[in-house]
């Protein structure tokens, strides 16, 4: 190695933020490696690099003994005291070895030791990039998929869009711009491995305050989400200013701001509540679209008992259970669902009971549900 060589890792050390030391300090540790290698050593050397002209030579380490047993390893104390006379038993001396044509070593090995660093420097710098980006959207590229993957380019890296994480009515095909929600980032042997996912519910979380401005600004706060990717999901928003409507801003001006969403979940349903910290009032308005006329809290269980007009009874629980399923998770109460005409026969329901429709005038204000095929479009 010269000077020159020297500069460049001067000029790398700037560029990429690679210390030369360490770079300096990775190539002699693999000389040594390469001087027992090549040149069938077993003596216990130490490689130095000159820090200012890139000179490299090779000493081995001996100890100072009495008496002789392996040449390779120990020098006598005789002769360590012709070396310097302070040397004394136990003493490490050494003796310069460098090989003649030692420098085509050094200069191979030293190419592979910055080759390595260079790569595992830009591997870290990826990493350090998208490890801020854990729970975060970013939007990709499909490159290519297999039985396992899809294989996302999301610019300095590949993501990876497993088979559980696709939605079920999606397709993806070659060059396809995606939107995911990256799940984790991991550091392996061959460099970052991001997992990303599309049916995450912090996908919808994450479209939503990139839509609304005002949840982007902490107006408007989006305290639940619950989801069956490709299907149906419902969100619930909440803003600390009454005079703020926080479900007319996420569906935005002739619902502009919750279709872009829909479009990009490819028809998903969006159910779009207010939130309210009465369970009576929060469970009414997690089961729209349907009516309620009851709603009876077990605060000690957590559960709720929900009496619905006979009418609204199969919207109010959904097909397959699915509207009833998100609300309660939504909620975080469970959720017992009666009709009317069953909640009277066991008694639950009285002539003079005041019911939630006569109370909430407002109730069907505080809910929206927007489908691909919305009244919006």
């Amino acid at each position: 190695m010269n000077t020159e060589f020297m500069d460049a890792l001067t000029t790398l050390e700037k560029e990429k933020g690679i210390s030369k030391e360490v770079i300096i300090e990775a190539i002699e540790a693999a000389l040594i490696s390469g001087y027992k290698r090549n040149f069938n050593s077993a003596q216990n050397v130490r490689v130095d690099v000159d820090r200012d002209n890139g000179r490299i030579r090779v000493f081995a380490r001996k100890t100072v003994v009495e008496e002789v047993f392996d040449a390779r390893l120990e020098i006598a104390v005789e002769q360590a005291k012709k070396i310097h006379p302070s040397y004394e038993v136990d003493d490490i001396v050494e003796i310069e070895v460098t090989p003649k044509d030692f420098g085509r070593i050094a200069a191979q090995t030293a190419k592979q030791v910055v080759t390595q660093r260079v790569r595992e420097a830009e591997r870290g710098i990826i990493y350090a990039d998208f490890i801020d980006r854990e729970e975060d959207i970013m939007t990709g590229i499909v490159q290519r998929q297999d039985h396992r993957f899809i294989y996302v380019d999301l610019g300095k890296v590949e993501a990876l869009l497993p088979i559980n994480e696709q939605m079920p009515n999606e397709s993806y095909a070659h060059n396809d711009r995606i939107k995911a929600y990256i799940t984790k980032v991991e550091k392996t042997t061959k460099g970052p491995q991001i997992l990303i996912s599309r049916t995450h519910p912090g996908l919808l979380k994450r479209l939503f305050e990139l839509e609304v401005p005002e949840i982007y600004d902490g107006t408007v706060e989006i305290k639940s989400v619950s989801r069956e990717a490709g299907d149906r999901s419902k969100i619930a928003v909440h803003a600390d200013n009454p005079e703020v409507d926080p479900v007319g801003a996420c569906v935005g001006p002739k619902g502009g701001r919750v279709q872009t969403i829909v479009n990009e979940l490819k028809g998903e349903k969006i159910d779009i509540v207010r939130w309210s910290e009465d369970p009576v009032e929060y469970v009414a308005n997690a089961l729209s679209p349907s009516k309620v006329l009851k709603v009876n809290v077990n605060e000690e269980d957590k559960m709720t008992q929900v009496i619905v007009p006979d009418y609204q009874l199969s919207l109010a629980i959904g097909k397959r259970g699915q509207n009833a399923r998100l609300a309660a998770k939504l909620t975080g109460w469970k959720i017992d669902i009666k009709s009317e005409s069953e909640a009277r026969d066991l008694g639950l329901l009285k002539e003079d009971d005041s019911f939630l429709e006569d109370s909430s005038p407002n109730f069907d204000e505080a809910n929206q549900s927007v489908e691909a095929d919305s009244k919006f479009e």
